[in-house]
């Protein structure tokens, strides 16, 4: 375990501006990487070193982290890469977007002209601002991380480069260093204030394995994942609804002014990961009918994530199911953060017999995560994506996907 040397770190989980990269969903589930090993040679006349690193699903445990509760995610099978090599130049940067197209070349003092360059730029300037030094290079850059579905290909690139650059340099970094790099990336660079979650997941992964981070120490656990007889599906409704962000703010709102009134009578809660649904009721007449049955679904999501966590111990599937359909409860009638959509796909996933189901990151869109049996898999796919299309006249985009190893090199 790795504690942070400081109390509190604000977590904000960004629900726009996340995934920046233009894959091609079309690929296979592990991508071919002689495409992007053949373009690197023909553009610098030599070979490189191949690193990758992964995106992330959460399987349980959503607005806990900005207060100061835990998330449970895993590392998965759709990746960045990059081919990368020195080019004995002091500090200039030769980068091809392969999946654009598109090729920038800056310096370590300048600003990148493609908003994508920004995310490489960043993470040298987060190094070299630690000590260390950063010299040019030359890469291509590909990925297979589908885009808008909330499994994080910002953090998959931050983490790509963060140990591509690590390893070529010996510059020392562990990885816990790297996801900080990445996150102060994010804030520093790009002007998402993300929290450390997608980041951490990209470096730590583990195939078999799930991570429990406690959001306020950043200590963490590995939990065993070995759902046989079941996989992870995501169905991405393929929605965005307006005003995401400031519901976001509000919510976050709610959640500390409903802390407030708990810490006038308990001093020692700072945030709700530290109330109970006892305090709460304490001061059910002083707080909004809103703030109350916001903070109710946190305190109660922080103990669903340890209770699912236990679950996993145990290699019950079916508990595990049950807290994910639970926090899907939740997410739309309390924190109301659910849209038709995510909730018809979790009713369709209910009415299949599907294990376990629910929205899947900050919601107002995005994908529902799904546990599946395998017996089950075609029929809830086939159904679930024929009905959705019928009501909502577009498909929804299904992503299965697999727990794998962090970032590494090839």
């Amino acid at each position: 375990m790795r504690k942070q040397l400081v109390s509190r770190i604000s977590y904000l989980v960004s629900i726009t501006n996340r995934n920046l990269f233009f894959i091609n969903l079309n690929k296979k589930t592990t991508m071919e990487l002689k495409p992007i090993q053949e373009k690197f040679k023909s553009l610098y006349g030599t070979d490189g070193a191949t690193y990758t690193s992964p995106g992330r699903i959460n399987l349980i445990g959503e607005h806990t982290d900005y207060n100061g509760g835990f998330v449970l995610p895993g590392a998965i099978d759709k990746a960045m890469y990059c081919v990368i090599k020195p080019n004995g130049t002091p500090d200039r940067i030769r980068a091809y977007a392969m999946d654009l197209s598109e090729m920038d070349e800056f310096g370590l003092d300048d600003i990148p002209i493609k908003q994508w360059g920004k995310y490489i730029f960043g993470v040298c300037k987060e190094m070299i601002k630690r000590g260390k030094k950063v010299e040019g290079f030359d890469c291509v850059f590909a990925g297979d991380v589908p885009l808008g579905a909330g499994m994080s290909s910002s953090a998959a690139l931050e983490s790509c480069f963060g140990f591509a650059i690590n390893d070529m340099y010996n510059l020392g970094f562990d990885r816990f260093e790297l996801a900080l790099i990445g996150q102060a990336t994010e804030h520093n660079y790009v002007g998402v204030k993300c929290g450390i979650m997608d980041q951490f997941a990209s470096c730590f992964g583990k195939e078999g394995s799930l991570i429990r981070l406690d959001c306020r120490s950043l200590e963490y656990e590995y939990v065993p994942f070995n759902p046989v007889g079941y996989r992870l599906v995501l169905l991405n409704t393929c929605v965005a609804h307006e005003l995401a962000s400031s519901a976001y703010n509000k919510r976050r709102e709610s959640c500390e002014n409903a802390a407030s009134y708990i810490r006038k009578y308990h001093p020692e809660v700072e945030l709700l990961r530290d109330a109970t649904l006892d305090m709460l009721k304490e001061v059910a007449n002083e707080v909004s009918a809103e703030d109350y049955m916001r903070a109710e679904f946190v305190i109660e999501e922080i103990q669903r994530l340890q209770d699912a966590c236990e679950a996993l111990k145990k290699g019950d599937y079916e508990t595990v199911g049950k807290k994910m359909y639970e926090t899907h409860i939740g997410l739309s009638r309390k924190y109301e953060v659910s849209c038709d959509e995510l909730d018809f796909l979790n009713d369709v996933a209910r009415q299949c017999g599907v294990t376990g189901s629910r929205v899947m990151g900050g919601g107002f869109g995005g994908c529902t995560i799904n546990l599946v049996k395998n017996e089950l898999h075609d029929s809830f796919i086939k159904r679930a994506t024929e009905a959705y299309e019928q009501k909502f006249k577009i498909k929804p985009k299904v992503y299965d996907v697999v727990i794998k190893d962090g970032a590494r090199k090839l």
